[in-house]
């Protein structure tokens, strides 16, 4: 391969910088050459709309896709969990790498826990997909809470508690992880209490699907138990029909016996914002060896989810 450097087109946001240094170093040591990073602006960071009413977090992909297939960027950097789940065919996803923790956190005032909050705490988040879990729980264990939809950086989010406008905030473990901002977590939410997004937690690498040499040096930092997790959990998103600001959680578990990983186990949920109806089922089965396996593992579980009226539960249904 060449010396030149390779371009790493990414979002501009604090976040997105940080995971996509951290992929532009590994991308560097696999292939030896300098990468440099690309800044683009998407209608998602300069939108002050709320996700769900301009798309989801597909919107944060879009410019980033049409600087690859313009020639601008030689790949890009996503959260997994913001990638739409049909794939274009000019582009391909040559590496996930290994996943950090998928779970979501609560940052709140006083280093209250979740369980802790006072009486009509009220929590901010930008998800359904949090609002429906977080209000299905405190319905089940009379817990009484406000979600407030919220939008903004990791930095404004967390400055809503510190002012005292909100009680909490949820986030994402892996994001606060990234930019160093782990230690400000009050409470890590177990995936028993709240799902996590399909793909969260997880970066998915893509360039153009005709580069056959950056994609075999990208996929130096694919790790399989990641992809294989991540595909089954989109394939389920994908089969309800939903796009990825629907109210879905999703977590494929790699299950081991001691050293060995032999089964996955996926869980999936869907449910109304205000938490007053859910569909949360699993499935256990051999680890997908394939593709295909992962795939067909998701739209199983989905269909089993749909003939328990999941699809009632979603609102609109993104098509």
């Amino acid at each position: 391969m060449s010396t030149k450097a390779l371009r790493l087109g990414t979002r501009r946001s604090k976040l997105a910088m940080a995971q996509s240094g951290q992929v532009a170093d590994a991308v560097s040591q696999v292939t030896g050459r300098p990468v440099e990073l690309v800044e683009i602006t998407t209608y998602g960071d300069v939108s002050r709309e709320h996700l769900a009413q301009i798309g989801g977090t597909g919107v944060f992909v879009t410019a980033l896709r049409d600087a690859l297939a313009g020639g601008e960027v030689d790949f890009a950097v996503h959260s997994l969990k913001d990638l739409p789940t049909t794939q274009p065919e000019d582009l391909v996803l040559a590496a996930v790498p290994v996943r950090e923790d998928p779970r979501d956190v609560i940052v709140a005032r006083d280093a209250l826990k979740f369980t802790d909050l006072p009486r009509g705490a009220r929590i901010g988040t930008g998800s359904p997909r949090r609002m429906a879990q977080l209000n299905a729980y405190a319905r089940a264990h009379g817990l009484d809470i406000e979600t407030v939809p919220i939008r903004g950086n990791v930095d404004t989010r967390i400055r809503y508690v510190h002012d005292g406008e909100l009680d909490a905030v949820v986030l994402a473990a892996a994001g606060l992880s990234r930019i160093g901002r782990i230690d400000e977590v009050t409470d890590f939410l177990s995936v028993d209490t709240v799902l996590p997004a399909p793909g969260q937690g997880a970066l998915a690498i893509e360039c153009a699907a005709d580069d056959a040499a950056l994609i075999a040096a990208l996929g130096e930092l694919d790790d399989p138990f990641t992809r294989v997790a991540v595909t089954a959990e989109r394939s389920l998103l994908a089969a309800l029909e939903a796009g990825c600001s629907a109210p879905v959680g999703a977590l494929a578990d790699l299950l081991a016996d001691g050293q060995i990983v032999n089964e996955m186990r996926l869980r999936g949920v869907v449910g109304t914002t205000d938490g007053s109806r859910t569909v949360q089922l699993s499935t256990t089965g051999p680890v997908p060896e394939t593709h295909d396996g992962a795939m067909a593992l998701g739209r199983e579980l989905a269909a089993e989810m749909l003939a328990q009226g999941a699809a009632g539960l979603m609102g609109e249904r993104a098509q």
